[in-house]
């Protein structure tokens, strides 16, 4: 008999996902860290790597509910490791162009 995988929700976009698909994330001191190895002691949630999911995450205050945290969180680090990630390779990261589907104008 077969275990199906285990499932996390994403506190960003609440959808559930295979815990392979999001990433854990901890509070160490007032920091959000990444645990993409899922080692790290503590609480934790996870995330979409998904720069949206994250922008949706602090607009809700979603960090500190899900890890149980009244106050202000450092969320610099977690956001650097999602943007490393989903940064396309080859680029320095002098910001990102729109997705087609939102680019302004009519289309042609």
């Amino acid at each position: 008999m077969r275990l199906a995988p285990p499932v996390r929700t994403c506190v960003g976009c609440r959808h559930r996902a295979s815990a392979s698909e999001v990433l854990r994330f901890v509070k160490v001191g007032s920091e959000l860290r990444p645990d993409p190895r899922r080692r790290l002691p503590g609480r934790g949630a996870h995330l979409h790597l998904d720069p949206a999911c994250f922008a949706l995450a602090e607009r809700r205050r979603a960090f500190g509910r899900a890890l149980r945290f009244t106050g202000v969180l450092d969320t610099a680090p977690l956001a650097e490791h999602i943007r490393a990630v989903t940064a396309p390779h080859g680029t320095t990261g002098g910001g990102a162009s729109p997705r087609p589907d939102q680019q302004g104008g009519r289309p042609t």
